[in-house]
């Protein structure tokens, strides 16, 4: 390192907040400072301008009903589809010409759509779904990976008014299974197959497993065909080619069909704390509108960008700031379908390089790996098209922020960290670019509208310096509206913490914790309920749990969140062998990676699985899991004078250091 590099990276560190330019701000969407006091002000009406974002088939009549909290609707009495919002209304302002959708695959292949041929597209295959018999409110499910038809697919189910139910392609069979049961899902678009580091994965017999799993019938299955002669493989009298359906519907005409505001646009499953997974219900009007304005007002999108989400379509962040938002917004929209590392390094760096990206918006797992490659790998490529960084997933350590800052974007581009769930459909806690100053591992404070607050364990506001947990203490158009038929868990997992249910105030309960500084900046902490977050993927610990205690010869387990240099945090399993299985920790660790695999998927793998004779637990039974992470973490252990086995936690960790 050079000393002027060595004085840069000395001076960065020291630096503690960071200003937009004059010209990011001069060009930016949102400028004004006093948007935050406007919002405060005349909410809920504020989020009209979310709503005048939109072309709305028929005008809505009121922007909130609240009158049956927390079923909270948004725009009641307004129609619209999000298809056309989309796609038509871009084509018909005259920008058909425009690129929607910029695809790279991994092998080096492109393909490229403007909105009017990806109208097309969406047209073609809408009239297959109808043809196949899908009609307006039957749930289709898309078990793919990042291939444009994806999208194509989820655009095409919005037009003619069928909920799409994406379910990312790591998942296993089982996740897939799952997921069709509990959305009673009789149609399903998959592929046979993607592409991983150069080598050809079968997803269709994968597909075919699961689908053994579902407990109805299923109608219909359409295979894209990715692989082409890199996989052979036979249909079933159910399954049909893609291409061959759509060439039998090209050059369709099909009107979108209008769509309530409060009609279900999709479903989106997320871990749960019971082991099973929660169907999120997001509707058309109040999440379109939310993506929409978020996307210009955070992520600074205008119709001539182009922008990178490097996200998976198969997660909220895909659906919402890969598809909906920017498209919606008219701009052109980058998808990758590979891994950062193939066939080398600095794959992320060549397509910003080569499309020019003005956007780019992604993990701190991706960071963390960026940073551990080293700065060489950016040094190669003209980075300078770059306007706007942004972060997503889990919160971001300081020492990552200054080197994306410095590395990716040259010490131009601000960067927004941002806070939000699939629950609450976009942003929720982040700076907007051209107002607020950056500091570095704070994402900043509450966008405008949204009542994000940090309190104690009885509901109230905590001091500036305190930790506690987030609460939402007003609804927002992007929230989701229930649990996919399951109103009650949605009032348990959402709504019952903080809230008096005499009252007619409800507050949601995000179960993060965070503490908050003297200027509002919120710094998210991490989860505070048994929900693990892997690179930015949340897994559900129990789920985890019924995995390995299902293999014999294991009576208990724990499953806990552990410190990871990548992906921030990495799954530990704590395991205690029945009788007779003492001595055969290799086949039982090799049986539950089994299990886990085929349950979840390798997103889930564990990064170990320690056999202990005791797992630490209270008087009354209960399992210590935060000493078990303690452990992971190799962090202090702290008080173990509550357990009954408190000498087991030294043995465990003891254990550990030792392998």
């Amino acid at each position: 390192m050079s000393q002027e590099d060595s004085n840069l990276e000395a001076r960065l560190e020291e630096q503690e907040t960071f200003e937009p330019s004059d010209s990011f701000v001069e060009q930016a969407n949102v400028s004004d400072p006093g948007v935050y006091e406007e919002f405060e002000e005349n909410w809920p009406e504020c989020w009209e301008r979310a709503a005048d974002l939109l072309s709305w088939d028929e005008e809505y009549d009121t922007v909130l009903e609240d009158g049956n909290a927390p079923f909270y609707e948004w725009f009641t009495g307004g129609e619209l589809n999000a298809s056309y919002n989309c796609l038509d209304r871009h084509v018909e302002e005259g920008r058909g010409d425009s690129v929607a959708i910029e695809w790279e695959g991994e092998l080096g292949e492109t393909r490229t759509y403007t909105y009017s041929e990806l109208l097309d597209e969406v047209e073609d295959f809408a009239a297959t779904l109808r043809d196949l018999g899908v009609e307006e409110n039957d749930i289709v499910t898309l078990y793919m990976p990042m291939v444009p038809e994806l999208p194509i697919a989820m655009l095409a189910c919005a037009r003619i008014g069928a909920p799409h139910s994406v379910v990312f392609a790591g998942f296993s069979a089982d996740a897939l299974a799952t997921r069709m049961n509990s959305a009673d899902s009789e149609y399903l678009v998959t592929c046979d197959g993607y592409y991983r580091r150069g080598d050809a994965l079968d997803h269709l017999s994968k597909t075919n497993e699961g689908l053994e799993g579902v407990e109805h019938e299923v109608s219909d299955v359409v295979v894209v065909d990715r692989l082409g002669d890199d996989l052979d493989h036979d249909l079933a009298d159910n399954q049909h080619d893609y291409d061959e359906l759509v060439a039998d519907h090209e050059g369709s005409t099909v009107e979108p069909v209008s769509r309530d505001a409060e009609d279900m646009l999709f479903l989106m499953y997320t871990s749960g704390t019971t082991g099973q997974p929660k169907g999120v219900k997001h509707t058309t009007g109040g999440y379109l509108a939310y993506t929409a304005w978020t996307s210009h007002a955070v992520l600074d999108i205008e119709a001539d960008d182009t922008y990178w989400c490097s996200a998976d379509i198969g997660w909220i962040t895909g659906h919402s700031y890969i598809v909906y938002g920017p498209l919606a917004l008219g701009t052109t929209s980058v998808m990758y379908e590979g891994t950062p590392d193939y066939p080398d390094k600095d794959r992320l760096w060549e397509i910003v390089e080569k499309n020019e990206v003005d956007i780019f918006y992604t993990a701190p797992t991706a960071i963390r790996a960026f940073m551990k490659w080293g700065a060489e790998y950016t040094e190669n490529h003209d980075l300078s098209s770059l306007r706007l960084l942004g972060t997503v997933g889990e919160p971001i350590n300081p020492r990552a922020w200054k080197w994306y800052y410095k590395h990716i974007g040259n010490e131009e581009c601000p960067i927004v960290d941002t806070w939000w769930q699939t629950e609450t459909g976009g942003m929720m806690i982040t700076t907007l670019p051209a107002i607020n100053e950056m500091k570095p591992g704070s994402a900043g404070p509450p966008l405008p509208g949204i009542d994000a607050r940090v309190v104690d364990a009885n509901g109230e506001e905590v001091d500036a310096g305190q930790a506690g947990y987030v609460t939402v203490n007003n609804p927002w158009p992007g929230m989701l509206r229930t649990l996919y038929q399951n109103d009650e868990r949605f009032i348990e997992e959402y709504w019952q913490e903080y809230s008096d249910p005499d009252a007619d105030e409800w507050v949601y309960f995000p179960e993060d914790g965070a503490k908050i500084d003297e200027d509002d900046y919120i710094t998210i902490l991490g989860r505070v309920d048994d929900v693990i977050n892997v690179s930015g993927h949340r897994l559900g610990t129990m789920e985890i749990e019924s995995a390995v205690v299902g293999v014999e010869g294991i009576a208990e387990a724990a499953v806990v969140g552990g410190d990871h240099d990548v992906k921030g945090e990495a799954v530990y399993v704590y395991a205690i062998p029945e009788d007779g299985y003492e001595d055969r920790h290799d086949e039982l660790e090799e049986k539950a990676m089994e299990a886990v695999l085929d349950s979840i998927g390798p997103i889930a793998r564990p990064e170990e699985i320690v056999f202990t004779p005791e797992l630490p637990k209270t008087r009354s039974g209960k399992i210590m899991r935060r000493l078990l992470e303690n452990i992971a973490s190799g962090d202090e252990l702290g008080d173990t004078s509550t357990l009954r086995n408190p000498e087991i936690v030294d043995e465990i960790a003891d254990q550990v250091a030792d392998d």
